[in-house]
Formats: C-alpha cells, sequence, structure tokens
C-alpha cells in the first residue's frame, strides 16, 4: 500500500459504497432479516477480510446465495425477522467463522475443491430460480403468511390474478425497466441505485396523483445507524445442535464462492492466492462479525469485480468502501426508508435472472454427460431439499462420480500404426482397418492408478485376455499412466504374474512409476518379477522379449505385426534389432 493507490482505491470504494447499499437491503430482505442487517454485512466483515485476508481485490459482504441459503436453512425452526430468527443467524455466522477459521489454520484449504464448479453451477441457477420466486411477493404487492413456499405463492398468483397490487406491480416493473435501460446505456453507472431511486420517484408520483394508493404500497421503512451494534446470540444448546449441519454446508458453499471469486480475479490481476490465509480472513469476518449484527458474508462478485474494473490496487478499496457506506446511510436514511419494498424486489428478480449461467448449462450439457448429471442433482435438489442439504448431496454425487471414473481405469490394447512411418503404438480401436494383433504378445497401456475399488475393474479385464488369447502368453503393460497401486493393486499383478508364469509366458512393465516400484520391492513382487522385466523404454522392452518368443509360430504367422516379423519368416532372425519400429 502506498500513497499512490489511494486515489484508485478511494474511487473504487466509492463505487462499492454506492453497489453495497442496494444490495445490502435486497440481500437482507432475502435472508428474513431486517434490512439494516444487510448494511451491516458490508462493513465490519468487509474490513476485516480486507485486512486479514490473501486477496488485494475481493470485496466481503452479504451475497445472493448465502442469503437464500440462511433463509431455507433457518425458516422451519423460527419465524423470519423476529428476535429469535436473528439470534439463529447470527449465531450459525459465529459457527461458520468457526469452520473458516479451522480449515485456514489447518490449512486445509483444498478442501474447498472438492464442492466441484458443476455442483456451484446446479446450486446458483437453483438457488437463482428460488430468489426469483421468493421475489414475487413483493413484486405483486400480494400478502401471504410467512411460512408460505414459494411454489405455492406461485400458484396462487395464477389462481388469483385479482390479489395483485397493481400499483405496486407498476413500481417493480418501473424500477426494473429503469435498471435495464441504464445498464444497457451506462453499464459502468450504479444502476441498482438509479432503480431503486426510481422506484421511489414512482411511489412519490402515485401519492400525489392518488393518496390513497400509496397506503398499500410497502417500504423497508426506518433504518438505524449503519454501525454495527454488538449482539450477543441467544441461543441454547439444541439450536446450537441444530445449527450445525446448516454451518457445515454454508462454510463449504461461502468458501468455493469466495474461493472461485479470489481465483478469478487473480488471474486477471496477476496475484498469487494464499487459499488459506484467504479462509483465515473470511473466518475472522464472520467469527467477529456475527457478534456485530453481520450474517454470514463472503466474497461477493457483484462488489468484487465492479471495484476491480474501478481501478483498485489495494485491500483500502474494500475499507473505503465499508466506511462511505456507514456515512451514505447515515446522510441518507430518510430516502432509504422510502424504498418501495417492490423495487427491491426488482432488483433481485434481476440478480436471479444474472445467476442463471446459460452459457456454462449449454458448454456442460455438450461436452459432459457426467458434469451435466452432478449440476442437474444439484440444481433440482437445491429447489426442492434445504440448501444445506442440497449442496451436502451435489457433492456426494461429484464425488462418486469421480469415484466411478478412477474405478474404471481405461486398458486399451495397443498395436504399431502401419499407416504410420514412426509406427507409432495406437489403441487398437483407433485403427482403421484393425489389423491382426501378434499371436504372443500383448500390448497394454493401463490409463489410470489400480486401487482397491478399480482392482477388480482391471482384473476382469485380464482374465478376458487371457480366456480370448490364450496363445498371447507374454504381455507387456504400459504403466507410465500407473500413478500408484495399493496393496490390492499389488495383489492384481502377483495374480497376474502368476497366471502369465503358468502358461508358458511372462509379465513384463513398461515405466512404472517410483511409487509403483517401491510398493513392488515392499511387498517382494519386483524380486519375483526380476528387474530385468521392468524397462526404461519400448525398444529396451521388446529387445529383451523377442528372444523368449516362439520362433516356429513367428515362422508361420501372418500378421507381420512388427518389422522383424518378415526376417523371421525368412529364417534370419537378429535378435540384436529391435522387434518393432522405435517410437
Amino acid at each position: 500500500m502506498n500513497r499512490s493507490s489511494w486515489s484508485p482505491d478511494l474511487g473504487a470504494g466509492l463505487l462499492g459504497a454506492v453497489l453495497a447499499l442496494p444490495q445490502g437491503v435486497a440481500f437482507a430482505t432475502l435472508a428474513g432479516l431486517p434490512p439494516q442487517y444487510g448494511v451491516y454485512g458490508a462493513v465490519l466483515p468487509c474490513i476485516i477480510a480486507a485486512l486479514f485476508g490473501s486477496s488485494r481485490h475481493v470485496v466481503t459482504g452479504p451475497n445472493n446465495a448465502n442469503s437464500l441459503a440462511l433463509f431455507a436453512a433457518l425458516s422451519p425452526l423460527a419465524a423470519a425477522g423476529s428476535p429469535q430468527y436473528i439470534d439463529l443467524a447470527l449465531a450459525v455466522t459465529v459457527m461458520v467463522g468457526l469452520l473458516q477459521l479451522l480449515v485456514g489454520a489447518f490449512r486445509l484449504g483444498a478442501l474447498a475443491n472438492f464442492i466441484s464448479p458443476s455442483v456451484l453451477l446446479g446450486f446458483m441457477s437453483g438457488a437463482a430460480v428460488l430468489i426469483g420466486l421468493y421475489s414475487l411477493k413483493d413484486f405483486f404487492g400480494i400478502v401471504l403468511p410467512r411460512d408460505s413456499s414459494p411454489y405455492f405463492l406461485l400458484h396462487y398468483i395464477l389462481q388469483h390474478p385479482t390479489a395483485i397490487h397493481w400499483p405496486t406491480l407498476g413500481i417493480g416493473l418501473l424500477s426494473l425497466g429503469a435498471t435495464l435501460l441504464l445498464r444497457r446505456l451506462r453499464p459502468r453507472w450504479p444502476y441498482m441505485l438509479v432503480g431503486l431511486l426510481a422506484g421511489c420517484l414512482a411511489a412519490f408520483v402515485i401519492d400525489w396523483l392518488k393518496p390513497g394508493l400509496h397506503a398499500g404500497i410497502s417500504t423497508v421503512g426506518a433504518m438505524p445507524s449503519a454501525l454495527p451494534p454488538f449482539h450477543l446470540p441467544e441461543v441454547s444448546f439444541t439450536d446450537l445442535a441444530n445449527l450445525s449441519s446448516i454451518a457445515v454446508a454454508l462454510t463449504l458453499v461461502a468458501l468455493g464462492q469466495s474461493l472461485s471469486i479470489s481465483k478469478a480475479l487473480a488471474q486477471r490481476s496477476g496475484q498469487r492466492i494464499d487459499v488459506n490465509r484467504e479462509f483465515i480472513g473470511q473466518g475472522l469476518a464472520n467469527g467477529i462479525g456475527g457478534f456485530f449484527s453481520s450474517y454470514v458474508s463472503c466474497g461477493s462478485l457483484n462488489r468484487s469485480l465492479p471495484s476491480y474494473e474501478a481501478g483498485a490496487r489495494t485491500p483500502l478499496a474494500a475499507v473505503f468502501s465499508a466506511l462511505l457506506l456507514v456515512l451514505l446511510v447515515s446522510f441518507g436514511s430518510a430516502l432509504i426508508a422510502q424504498i418501495p419494498l417492490a423495487a427491491i424486489a426488482a432488483m433481485l428478480l434481476l440478480v436471479a435472472w444474472n445467476l442463471v449461467d446459460g452459457a456454462r448449462w449449454r458448454h456442460v450439457l455438450r461436452t459432459s454427460r457426467s458434469e451435466a448429471l452432478v449440476a442437474a442433482v444439484t440444481f433440482m435438489a437445491t429447489l426442492t431439499i434445504p440448501l444445506d442439504r442440497a449442496v451436502l448431496l451435489g457433492t456426494l454425487v461429484s464425488l462418486m462420480v469421480y469415484l466411478y471414473r478412477s474405478a474404471h481405469p481405461a486398458v486399451r490394447v495397443l498395436l504399431p500404426d502401419p499407416n504410420d512411418p514412426g509406427r507409432r503404438f495406437t489403441p487398437l480401436e483407433d485403427l482403421q482397418p484393425v489389423p491382426e494383433e501378434c499371436p504372443q504378445l500383448k500390448l497394454v497401456r493401463i490409463e489410470g492408478s489400480i486401487f482397491f475399488g478399480a482392482a477388480a475393474h482391471v482384473g476382469d479385464h485380464l482374465q478376458q485376455f487371457r480366456d480370448r488369447h490364450q496363445q498371447q502368453k507374454h504381455v507387456l503393460f504400459m504403466t507410465k499412466s500407473m500413478n500408484f497401486i495399493d496393496l490390492a493393486g499389488n495383489d492384481l499383478w502377483e495374480h497376474e504374474l502368476k497366471q502369465r508364469r503358468g502358461m508358458g509366458g511372462d509379465l513384463y512393465f513398461h515405466r512404472p512409476r517410483a511409487p509403483v516400484l517401491e510398493l513392488f520391492a515392499r511387498s517382494g513382487l519386483l524380486g519375483r518379477l526380476g528387474r530385468d522385466h521392468v524397462f526404461a523404454s519400448k525398444d529396451q522392452a521388446l529387445k529383451a522379449i523377442y528372444p523368449r518368443l516362439d520362433s516356429a509360430i513367428c515362422r508361420t504367422c501372418n500378421a507381420r505385426a512388427f518389422t522383424e516379423c518378415a526376417q523371421r519368416a525368412a529364417h534370419a532372425p537378429d535378435t540384436d534389432a529391435p522387434l518393432i519400429a522405435r517410437q
């Protein structure tokens, strides 16, 4: 930090404060909390995360996904907006902070990598749908019980269109239209703030034209000071037990989002991110913020990216943003009180629309069925079960897909490509027309590690090779891609060695990894196999294997898989020459 960066940081901080006001109010409403809690969450956590985190550009505060997840998880436990609900929200925030601190302190930041991008894609898309549905009540001005589900709300609107408060809907449409128009014409301007001001202006005009209509338009109401007050959450041990699983899920979501945002900004700025330090900063922000009326926060893409684009150079930009937000609320509280909830609902609908990444969905559907399955399962789970469980379910499905892939490594038969001057070893299925294999020597490539989950799959392939091609008594395994094996994998190779030698043939390895050889040595397999059966190159392997083949079979063989087959057929074997063209 130096004086030359203060001016651009101050400018970026001003933009961040302007953006934080409407977003904070909207996200707090989405979380089932009074509007001021969105402002509280954008002050102290923002300062703490900036000072103790790793990223120079991430701006921390409430966001849509955390807000919705908090509301979905806590609404069954207490009435939204009630003192008990607020205490639960602050308590779970402290728990999230403690978990994040533990992750960072024990350098377990890599755990966040287990939340795959497909899980986040499905979760964010599902959250976007729920954000939109929850916003419809205020957008249409319909009064329903607090515990009404968003699906009931949608059904109610369709069945009872007369329940719509048309002045409220008009304000919502005007706010949405003004926001979209300004975003298109002046994308660098604070279009969300202008949209809220347009809603305030519309409400004022309606009150001026027909005062009676204004009575049915709900507004934010008076907001206390933006300085976060100290508040010790009053919760029981039973409440803490109920909040534990919620805290774990919120921690996963918050860490995954913060990590993805910090990495995305680091790619643009060239900064190297210390993941564990970033988690410590986020943990302190939530752990301390929970005692100062701030609910769950994390890196905010809606504020971080504009701050970076506005010229932010250091974490001071986030600090300036928080301090300027306090001044903005202190001197503009009268105007904030008049913001119609329909205008806030319009902002949330826009946020929901922006969260649905259609291009990413098309890319995933086009390129990977398994990743599309993970995203779809997470999406449906987000819509149908509590959000904390939806994230865990999506992560579990993602890990199951990975384990399935790992447990099914490709076992490919290779042959020299007769159409390639270099006679490159090529998988059999990639050769057209498919040439005939050597009747005595099989070349096999193992594409993956062999552990207890994969041993049965690979063993089935090896058994099929022995059953279908009993004359192919010798087999050379290309194991460069076999990064490790466990005891089950070692037992598999022990069995294969015994079977091959029982057939009168033998087993050979090309370029096994050092950890594999170490386990072979410790188990005694390497001694039984012989170090002369392990080769650093294909040429060395084939020179050693060639003399062991049955010359009588070679003379009558029509496959001619190797260049030396013609020499053997002409009764002129040259055992010093390589069996096959060198690679």
